[in-house]
């Protein structure tokens, strides 16, 4: 099928038509891959994947161009635009781009490419992102030295310095197809599962992990669970790239809320908060607030999340000793305790500040702490105890207590042996409401008064 100077004007005419039913048959090929059921685009794709080795097997000039134009780049835009080719972009991945380093090479070249063009609708772009986006992120082997780059669907011989074998060129081409869909349209989903594998399956990729600033910082700023997944990787920009977030702790802060110690990610969150506030530097006003919020959030928390709380309260005491005031503040000035005994306080704490530089949890105390030592579960009161007691135990390893859940609290308990009978009642009442004579008892009247109030 190609053209020589020596060939004959009939070889020229066979080799147009040849071209030309070459042309319909990839066309056919692609358009029975959108609509064709699971085995059907199996099938297809392994036709079309046999297409490519003859394309690819070529000189290498040919052969570069046959990846760049040829049936793969046709191939790879399918995949990405027909939601309905999922079971082939499955196998796709798994059989050709986990296993060859030429296919994963122009297959993040092709994906770039195409998402990088602005004649494309919006329907179709936002199709191609969520497919795009499926397609890298289920892209496991990642090489790590140029030595793994060795194998190869296409049977070219390339020179040393060609770009297939450097891995600075692949992570380069990896990088701007990643680039390609984060600077796409995201819907909240996606940019949350983008963040679930920011660390593993994203970063690796990046050679400049400062080009992923503006995707987390608008992710940090989204709110919610989205916010929490960008925390890592935000943090990370912050400590090792020099990347400047203003007002970061104050955005910190509000991400403390009654969702936060419900959420599947809480684990997580209080990871990175230990680590936040792990300096020894930060204002004792800062600090305060934190504690305070989390210990208020605290009286409406489930106990798996309690048990974390309060061993961090405790560990933040440890070390930063200005804010141990909250514990038991001693009111020297005789009218001043007399007229708190006559009229009690109101909680300095403002629960509604957003700056935690001002919400005055510094004058507080942690009456919530009072609060949960007696709480139902008996794991819960023990540890609030601690914060009464004198501070002579050391920080406590927070790891032992982040994936507590209630169920595993009730599990724990209920798996104990017991070393005494607990004290039940032995006789079963016959009545409640009634007493034997058949009259109203003490319980009943309330509940006739109250459905008589009523």
């Amino acid at each position: 099928m190609l053209k020589t100077k020596t060939s004959s004007a009939t070889d020229l005419e066979s080799v147009d038509y040849l071209k030309e039913r070459y042309k319909v048959y990839k066309a056919m090929l692609l358009d029975l891959l959108a609509g064709a059921d699971s085995p059907t685009q199996s099938t297809v794709l392994t036709l079309a994947m046999r297409l490519v080795k003859e394309e690819t097997s070529q000189d290498v000039r040919h052969a570069e161009q046959a990846w760049k134009t040829g049936v793969f780049a046709e191939l790879v835009k399918s995949l990405i635009v027909h939601t309905a080719c999922g079971p082939a972009r499955e196998e796709f991945v798994e059989k050709f781009v986990e296993e060859y380093d030429d296919v994963r090479f122009y297959t993040f070249y092709t994906i770039s490419n195409f998402l990088s063009r602005t004649d494309i609708a919006d329907k179709p772009r936002a199709d191609a992102t969520g497919n795009a986006l499926n397609l890298l992120s289920s892209i496991e082997g990642i090489p790590d030295s140029q030595d793994q780059l060795e194998d190869w669907y296409g049977e070219t011989s390339h020179q040393p310095k060609h770009q297939l074998l450097s891995l600075t060129q692949h992570k380069k081409r990896a990088q701007e197809a990643w680039l390609a869909v984060l600077r796409s349209e995201l819907s909240k989903d996606q940019r949350k599962n983008v963040l679930a594998i920011m660390s593993s399956r994203v970063t690796p990729w990046f050679s400049q992990v400062e080009l992923l600033m503006d995707f987390l910082t608008d992710s940090y700023n989204f709110g919610g669970a989205t916010s929490l997944l960008a925390l890592s990787g935000l943090f990370y920009l912050m400590q090792e790239k020099n990347l400047d977030y203003p007002q970061f702790f104050q955005k910190l802060y509000s991400l403390l809320d009654h969702d936060l110690l419900h959420s599947k990610h809480r684990s997580r969150f209080f990871r990175l908060l230990d680590t936040f506030m792990s300096s020894t530097h930060l204002p004792a006003a800062l600090v305060a607030s934190f504690i305070k919020r989390l210990s208020r959030l605290a009286l409406l928390a489930p106990p798996g999340a309690i048990v974390v709380v309060l061993p961090w309260i405790y560990n933040m005491l440890k070390k930063h000793p200005t804010c141990t005031f909250m514990i038991h503040r001693e009111i020297r000035d005789p009218a001043a305790r007399k007229r708190l005994e006559e009229e009690g306080m109101s909680d300095p704490f403002n629960m509604l500040e957003e700056d935690p530089m001002a919400t005055r949890a510094i004058d507080s105390c942690l009456w919530e702490i009072e609060i949960l030592q007696g709480h139902y579960h008996p794991n819960v009161a023990t540890l609030a105890k601690i914060i009464s007691e004198q501070f002579t135990k050391r920080n406590y390893n927070l790891e032992d207590f982040l994936d507590h859940s209630y169920a595993g609290l009730i599990d724990a308990e209920l798996g104990k042996e017991l070393k005494k009978a607990p004290v039940v009642e032995f006789e079963i009442p016959k009545r409640i409401f009634t007493t034997e004579e058949g009259r109203l008892d003490r319980l009943g009247s309330l509940l006739s008064n109250a459905i008589g109030g009523s």
